[in-house]
């Protein structure tokens, strides 16, 4: 693949090894539907939510597309009583990234992530390299090594 996104070059930067895929700018919206144009278990793709606490603290959630985040569990990980989706005008803003292009990585700031266990059940995790169209595939160790996170239950 000749282009590379932010995300790319960051992980070129840091030596991280990755994977990279791409796929036609499609309607394809949902992640289960991304997972699907590039021949991948929708299990092991995944997507990067951002969400914001009653204490105003933002926070990144990375679950596999075909689940939905429990706003409980996801509190619960970072300490919070209660944490709500970001409203999506603020996504870019915030982070850099548009709905459907948002990577847990390069974000305009550091927010403090955590990975769904799921995760753990592969080899690899596939998720947004930063633009619509772009994904990344990495190990969990590999992603440690770019981005400081934790793992737990974030799903039913």
């Amino acid at each position: 693949m000749d282009y590379k996104t932010n995300v790319m070059r960051m992980l070129d930067q840091k030596k991280v090894p990755y994977k990279s895929y791409s796929y036609a700018d499609t309607d394809a919206i949902s992640g289960t539907e991304v997972a699907e144009l590039l021949g991948q278990n929708p299990a092991q793709v995944f997507k990067t939510l951002v969400t914001v606490s009653k204490s105003n603290q933002y926070y990144v959630f990375v679950i596999p597309v075909e689940k939905e985040l429990d706003l409980k569990r996801a509190a619960a990980s970072v300490g919070e009583k209660s944490v709500r989706m970001l409203p999506a005008k603020e996504l870019l803003p915030l982070t850099g990234y548009v709905h459907g292009g948002c990577s847990p990585i390069g974000m305009k700031k550091i927010f403090r992530t955590v990975v769904d266990e799921t995760a753990s059940d592969f080899e690899s995790i596939i998720f947004s390299a930063g633009k619509i169209g772009y994904q990344v595939e990495l190990t969990l160790s590999d992603l440690s090594k770019i981005l400081s996170h934790k793992v737990t239950s974030l799903t039913e």
